[in-house]
Parts: C-alpha cells; structure tokens; sequence
C-alpha cells in the first residue's frame, strides 16, 4: 500500500502523522511511504530523516493526496484537504466530526473511508488513540489556566499555588476521565486547592484512592457544579461523550456569576465544548474574555508540545497503521472491531450513531456498510 503523510496546516499545529521510525517500520513491511517536504520539520525531522528510512519526499500536498492509497494524518483534514480526497481512499485521523457539519458532509461527498482516532475503541471500554492526547492536554489545561489567570492575560492575578501565608487558587476540574485525572494530577502537583466532579461513583473512588484529602470528590449535580464553579478561581472542562457534542453544563448565566477575572480552559472544544460561551481558539490567540471571565479554547492544545504529543500518538497509531495496510481496509475492520469503532464515515454513509444524532444525519451500522 503507499501510505501518504501530508503537512499539518491547523493554525499551528506542528505535529506530524508518522515519524521516521514508524514510517521505517511500514516500509520494511514492504509497503510505500510519500511524505509532503517539511512535513516533520515543526518537530526536528527533516527531509533527510524521512529519505534515510525510504520515504519519498514529495513537494505539495496535492502530491501527496493524489499518489497514496491511505493518508495519516493528526488534525482534522481542512476545507482545501478534504477537497483532494478521493472515492475509497483511506483517511485515518482525529476528525471530532459532530459538531463540524461543514466537515462531515465534505466527506460524505469524498466518498472517502474515514476512520476517527477518536472513537477507536479497546478491550477495556478505553479509547486507546484519544488517550495519549488527552493525557498531554489534560495536563496542558493547568499550565494555560496559569497563564490566564496572570493579570497580564486578564486573570486574577493569582499562583495557583499560593505562597507561605497566602491562600492557593481554587481549581474545578469537571470530569474524572483521562483529562481530568491529569489536570487534577498537575494541580495537585503545584499545589492548587483542587475539586473534581464526576457522575461515575467509581471514577470517584479511583480519584480519591490515587490524591487521597489533597483533592475533594463531589458527585456532579446541577447543584453542586453550580456551586464550585461560583467560587472557582480556575475551572476546567474535561468532559467527553465519545463521537458525540460535549454537552453544554456551565451556562452563560452561571459564568455571570463567577468571580471576575477567574479563567476557564474547555478541553471539550474539540466536541464543542462544555460552557455555552466557549468558541475555538487558536495557539495563536488562545485566550478571549466573556463577562470578566478568560476563556481558553485552544482546539489543538496539543500541537504546543508537538514533539512529545506526536511521539505519544504515533505509539498508540502505528499498530493500526500496519493493520490497515497489511490486511488493506476491509479487512482489518472485519477482523478488529475495535478499528470498526474508528469508521466514522465510508463512501458516503454516515457510520458512527453520535455523529449522525448530532448532526441529524442517516447513520448505517460500520459492519453493515462494508458488508
């Protein structure tokens, strides 16, 4: 099969869809691998470094899309991407397509398969290839909550932290999952006063076992999170519906109420994001103000640390990179229904039921449309 990788184009985004090593890896499997120039080159890899492995440097994008069978890439396909996508040609990205109409019927007009990092699925219920980004974010998602509450940003003007004598700010961490873990294991590191919500008792219970009294667990109710975000000096929104819209759970009354220059970070962005006044940003203007309050909503947060995000996704992604390329699509998607939990669009037909029920569109079971 010949494996394309093209430039990342996101307002900066610097990852890249396959490293050296991993393309070195699909080659000695005896496939073939065509990489835009310059397309590792926002994380030290030059040309050079893809050519000593064999890969084939080629010159523009639209080189890239028109000669290769599967295209790996990390962020979304963009408008002028998705317009070189072809009938049967295999796209294996993050996509977040529920709340990107625009997206999602450019590529059921492709008739492209596409398969989601985001909804691949695992023997523990897991979402192997959202994991190690949502760990860099949610890690991420403290380092920028302290950099919007600086008063230069328009916070508060506080250290999440305190000193000796001075109260440490209060941080709201909504949601218990992979994000919220990591940003509650950041804040707890520089010594915030942290509160995570979570509906699940023993995401809870798991959260308490692992900081002990040094994090408070609060089972999430319109009551409670109405009353920790109202004292909040940093709220987090960490929460994920697999394939579907986040759902919208701070309002733009209650941010009326939080305290002036307190911050927010929706890590949910990618899914739309969890507070009614939140809208994409980008690395290049991360932050906005609604109401006295700094939003950050950065929809590529990851792509700051690009080199330790590529390395960390390009590990969970090779194994499902040499399926599809060793079995071709078909296959490897009868054979792991794992990967058929990725097939978000194919040939037309809508195949993940949360997309389709965000965006009112038909949906097809996955094993039904390649059947």
């Amino acid at each position: 099969m010949i494996i394309g990788v093209p430039k990342e184009i996101k307002n900066h985004e610097y990852r890249v869809g396959m490293v050296p090593a991993s393309v070195s890896e699909l080659i000695r499997q005896g496939h073939q691998v065509v990489v835009e120039t310059q397309a590792g080159a926002g994380i030290g890899f030059s040309d050079e470094d893809y050519t000593k492995v064999g890969a084939t440097i080629l010159p523009q994008a639209a080189d890239v899309f028109a000669q290769s069978e599967m295209i790996v890439k990390v962020k979304e396909p963009q408008a002028i991407e998705r317009a070189m996508l072809r009938e049967g040609q295999i796209l294996f990205t993050y996509l977040h397509l529920a709340p990107d109409p625009e997206q999602t019927h450019d590529l059921i007009n492709s008739k492209a398969v596409c398969i989601a990092y985001e909804t691949v699925t695992d023997n523990h219920g897991g979402l192997p290839l959202l994991a190690p980004m949502s760990e860099v974010a949610g890690r991420m998602s403290i380092q920028a909550g302290a950099q919007a509450l600086e008063k230069s940003n328009g916070g508060r003007g506080m250290l999440l932290g305190g000193v000796p004598g001075v109260e440490p700010a209060k941080v709201v961490v909504i949601g218990g999952g992979m994000v919220g873990r990591n940003a509650v294991q950041m804040a707890v590191g520089l010594g915030a006063d942290v509160t995570v919500l979570d509906r699940n008792p023993a995401v809870l219970r798991q959260i308490d076992a692992q900081f002990g009294n040094r994090v408070k667990t609060l089972y999430s109710t319109a009551d409670s999170l109405e009353r920790v975000v109202k004292e909040a000096d940093l709220v987090v929104g960490a929460v994920l519906i697999p394939g579907a819209a986040a759902p919208k759970l701070v309002s733009k009354e209650l941010l009326e109420e939080m305290k002036k220059g307190a911050a927010i970070v929706d890590v949910a962005i990618d899914q739309g994001g969890c507070f009614e006044t939140s809208k994409p940003t980008t690395h290049a203007e991360p932050v906005y103000i609604v109401d006295d309050v700094v939003h950050y909503c950065v929809a590529n947060m990851p792509g700051a640390v690009a080199r330790t995000s590529t390395f960390a996704l390009n590990n969970a992604t090779l194994p499902f990179i040499v399926a599809l390329a060793n079995k071709g699509y078909k296959q490897a998607l009868v054979e792991d229904k794992h990967l058929l939990e990725g097939l978000n669009v194919y040939r037309g037909t809508v195949t993940n039921q949360q997309v389709a029920e965000s965006l009112e569109l038909d949906f097809v079971l996955p094993a039904q449309a390649i059947a």
